[in-house]
């Protein structure tokens, strides 16, 4: 569908409709409990978009869902895990099992493999993995996961190649964004803009959309600039129950229902599934479930006392 690059702004539908396909590698943004595009994920499941490849640094929660659903064959990232929440349980059990194909790098590593899909670059060099346990494993999947060379300049000195990486698309949520594409991302952005910029098509999933008199009234806290961007949805609370800096703290209550209802994974799992994702037509709809507004301006409230902002 052909759209203005004055006006990207889309339904949720209809982004993961038309920019995530069967197949499709998919880079995830957030880390950790922090901005992870939640009310993407769930409509990624709730379409079936399946046999993908995630990449990131840390794959928490986004991507545990995603495997849980069955929708996901590879994986290749520095962690998987909800720090103080425990591991991505779905994503162990299937890794363990054989059935999840999975290479690991550093978060460093991973964000050079971005840097290098950046630049047009077929690999980026690096020294940060040498002496590591990652380079003593091989490549999955008849892929070659790294090459060591001489610095042609000093003999003798190693170096690592690691191979870039351009994902079909990537999926970020953010603070603001506006309608071209323009977005501002506060607090940490980890590999995110490198990752963005070396997408064929990127998803942006924000809490507040604002006009683009008001990006162009403070252009230097532009994060990731339109020309990046494939598509713009207005998803309040849509990294739910994760956190987004200055808006809302994480949900522990309810992270700590999923890790449980992912440790016991079969029937516990798909009951979450069934009753947070695909028996919702919309991210609002799970909003209600989870609590409504009552539940949501509590997690607010939590954040505004931890850091005397108002919204």
């Amino acid at each position: 569908m052909a759209r203005s690059s004055m006006n990207k702004v889309m339904s949720l539908t209809e982004a993961v409709q038309e920019f995530v396909r069967d197949g499709a590698s998919v880079g995830l943004g957030g880390q950790n409990i922090g901005r992870c595009a939640m009310a993407a994920v769930h409509e990624i499941i709730r379409q079936g978009r399946g046999n993908l490849t995630l990449y990131g640094c840390n794959l928490s929660i986004s991507m545990d869902m995603l495997v849980g659903a069955g929708l996901v064959r590879r994986c290749e990232s520095g962690s998987g895990n909800l720090e103080r929440f425990g591991t991505t349980f779905s994503w162990r059990r299937k890794v363990e099992s054989g059935e999840l194909e999975m290479e690991d790098f550093s978060h460093l590593a991973m964000v050079s493999r971005f840097l290098a899909g950046e630049m047009g670059l077929p690999f980026m060099p690096t020294k940060s993995l040498l002496g590591s346990d990652i380079l003593t494993y091989t490549a999955r999947g008849g892929r070659k996961k790294f090459e060591i060379i001489d610095n042609p300049w000093n003999p003798g000195e190693p170096v690592v190649l690691l191979p870039a990486v351009n994902p079909d698309v990537s999926i970020v949520h953010v603070q603001r964004a506006d309608p071209m594409g323009n977005l501002f991302i506060d607090g940490f952005s980890t590999h995110e803009p490198e990752m963005i910029r070396a997408s064929n098509a990127v998803i942006v999933t924000c809490e507040e959309l604002v006009s683009a008199e008001v990006a162009r009234s403070d252009p230097e806290r532009t994060t990731i600039p339109f020309l990046h961007v494939s598509a713009v949805v207005h998803v309040p609370w849509g990294a739910h129950p994760t956190s987004v800096h200055r808006y809302y703290d994480y949900d522990g209550e309810h992270i700590q229902h999923y890790q449980g209802c992912a440790r016991q994974g079969g029937d516990a799992l798909r009951a979450y599934l069934d009753r947070h994702v695909y028996d919702c037509k919309r991210f609002e709809d799970y909003l209600e479930r989870i609590g409504g507004p009552a539940r949501l301006e509590a997690l607010r409230a939590s954040m505004q006392r931890m850091t005397g902002t108002t919204h």
